[in-house]
């Protein structure tokens, strides 16, 4: 059986300095935002290419604060309108709605899956105040187009880079430093993912990034002192030490990705399975390799007879989940057919090349 995600073979040569990080964490006697947290914060903000990262407990956390933060700085208000991709993942549309701010979905681009700026542009009015976009299964959305229309409409661009941990644009600037702010998880799976969960939001803004900071520790400006009404959201100290030890490999890893997914795309030859659009640049690092066929059922059968690990991302979009009943009389046609079609392969950095032909021969034997 060729699985999805083999996190334990991901996490294999790690165990060594996995196990030292965990002595120097006993050690320290300190186990709630102490220097390891301080310390990557300080190393992922360089990676990013900006000036602050505050480490946080998830990917959805990270959403939420930099919208509270926003108001807490007056610059948004509950009630406020947030655009959003119609097809991402539900934890975007979440940290919105926990926020007290009204998402406003928007069709994704068919070919990328990512936000549509022309459609954004359809959906401005003067509730707008945001825009909060997903970089989807790993690959930038197009921030040049998307911020153009915040500047010009005087609106926050905020990124979801849950998904797209070391993605950069052709001037090579990294998902992280190419919004007003940036949350990110760290959940086991993601390109750079701990033994836990975590998070982190990435700003340039040192207002915002003072807030978040207050806010994730019970919104306190010292110790006991409480500023804000604030949460208890913080990375945990352990989790730091492990994602200290795996970011220096993080290019790497995402380079192995871009090879598998190379492989897939120029290999992968079978009229009945669309295959992912990618332009060969680094602005994508194949968090998921996500191919689309007619007749699921029948390809995801097909794929268990054979052996070949699969997931889909996602079965059931935003609009049509319980939990969003307010949306269930929108129709999206694009985002529909997206999560009707969508299965995502095995992808890893640490596929063995006879893996990664097995699923090629699988395919195109469908």
């Amino acid at each position: 059986m060729i699985t999805f995600l083999d996190l334990k073979k991901i996490n294999q040569p790690y165990e060594k300095a996995f196990k030292e990080s965990f002595q120097r964490f006993l050690d320290s006697g300190y186990y709630v935002l102490g220097n390891a947290v301080k310390e990557f914060e300080k190393a992922f903000a360089k990676y990013c290419g900006v000036n602050h990262c505050i480490g946080v407990g998830n990917g959805l956390d990270a959403l939420t604060l930099i919208l509270k933060a926003y108001i807490e700085l007056g610059k948004l208000q509950e009630g406020d309108k947030v655009i959003v991709a119609a097809n991402t993942y539900i934890a975007t549309i979440l940290a919105i709605k926990h926020a007290g701010l009204e998402p406003v979905l928007v069709e994704p681009d068919e070919e990328t899956f990512n936000l549509d700026p022309l459609e954004v542009e359809e959906y401005l009015t003067t509730s707008v105040k945001a825009i909060l976009v997903t970089h989807l299964y790993g690959q930038l959305s197009d921030m040049k187009s998307l911020q153009k229309i915040a500047n010009e409409n005087n609106l926050l661009l905020i990124a979801d880079a849950a998904q797209a941990h070391g993605a950069e644009d052709k001037n090579g600037n990294k998902a992280g430093s190419l919004a007003d702010a940036t949350g990110f998880s760290f959940y086991p799976s993601k390109n750079l993912g701990a033994l836990g969960d975590g998070g982190a939001v990435t700003t340039s803004d040192k207002d915002l990034a003072k807030v978040v900071s207050q806010l994730r520790n019970y919104g306190t400006s010292s110790k006991y002192i409480n500023e804000y009404i604030g949460f208890n959201s913080r990375l945990d100290e352990l989790q730091a030490y492990f994602l200290l030890d795996k970011l220096k490999d993080l290019d790497d890893a995402n380079s192995n990705r871009k090879l598998v997914a190379s492989r897939y795309l120029n290999e992968i030859n079978n009229e009945k399975i669309n295959l992912p659009y990618w332009d060969g640049s680094a602005n994508h690092v194949f968090h998921l390799f996500v191919v689309q066929v007619e007749n699921r059922k029948k390809f995801a059968e097909f794929l268990e007879k054979n052996e070949v690990g699969y997931l889909i991302h996602y079965p059931l979009p935003p609009h049509q989940q319980a939990a969003f009943s307010e949306f269930s009389k929108l129709s999206f046609l694009i985002t529909e057919k997206i999560h009707q079609q969508v299965v995502s392969i095995p992808l890893s950095p640490v596929m063995e090349e006879d893996e990664v032909s097995r699923v090629i021969q699988v395919l195109n034997a469908y």
